[in-house]
């Protein structure tokens, strides 16, 4: 029970990656806010949790929407003093190429895999910052991609978006160390996980130019000859969300199966 009585907030755990972070940090003790707009997704999560003997809670949540956080966290500090553990979960991913990007999609992405981020950070801070500094670190955890590391043809506008939560995160890390805040921030970069987005991944026109026909080309692209699993990404998170990477700050964990060895 390496989290217990530590309270979280997952965002885009309704479903994915994000419903099986929820129920592993549940798993281990800690008190889960499931954040998303996807609420009988969420809710069913919640249900499940409880049902293993976890405590749950679902927040109807548009990440792109400031009120909307506002209005979360005044739900979340009715329920404990301050939160120990924030995982910005939420994301799109779309292809296009360069030359047929249309803003509009530049924009959507930007506001859910960015702006979002930058919304869950700023309000985790702004709660975890009152947590009595003799606790441990309260920890930040932003889902960036192996597109943040390294550039994905056809898929620009997203490898933009998870290479800017990359060094995002190195700067928020960064900024509450020196403000002595007790927080700790780090990025967690995901190969390709057999969820919806992989199959999205497989099944698009543009999939072909990158010589992906089916889901097995998914899986030979990792030197590990498998797709990710949510459960080893969840893992991962619980890591990070532990004291076992208490003196983790500012830095990238990869979980891709090698892909970005290559």
């Amino acid at each position: 029970m390496q989290l217990q009585g530590k309270a979280a907030v997952i965002t885009g755990a309704a479903r994915g990656i994000g419903a099986e972070t929820a129920r592993v940090l549940a798993a281990h003790g800690a008190q889960v806010f499931i954040a998303d707009l996807l609420e009988e997704e969420g809710s069913a999560t919640v249900r499940q949790i409880v049902a293993d003997g976890g405590k749950a809670t679902f927040l109807k949540l548009d990440v792109t929407d400031e009120a909307n956080w506002q209005h979360a966290f005044r739900q979340i500090h009715e329920a404990v003093p301050a939160i120990d553990i924030m995982v910005n979960n939420a994301g799109l991913f779309s292809y296009s190429s360069v030359e047929e990007t249309s803003t509009d999609l530049y924009e959507r992405l930007c506001g859910v895999n960015l702006k979002g981020v930058l919304l869950g950070t700023k309000y985790a801070i702004l709660s975890m910052k009152e947590r009595p500094r003799t606790l441990p670190t309260a920890s930040i955890i932003n889902m960036s991609s192996i597109a943040g590391i390294v550039g994905t043809p056809f898929s620009s506008i997203y490898s933009m978006t998870k290479g800017g939560v990359r060094l995002f995160t190195k700067a928020a890390a960064l900024e509450v160390a020196q403000l002595q805040y007790n927080i700790r921030c780090n990025s967690v970069h995901p190969g390709i996980v057999d969820t919806d987005m992989a199959t999205m991944v497989s099944q698009h026109p543009l999939a072909a130019q990158r010589g992906v026909v089916d889901s097995s080309v998914l899986a030979g692209m990792h030197p590990l000859g498998r797709l990710g699993q949510a459960a080893d990404i969840a893992n991962g998170v619980l890591f990070l969300a532990s004291e076992q990477s208490a003196f983790m700050t500012g830095t990238e964990l990869v979980l891709d199966g090698g892909m970005t060895a290559r």
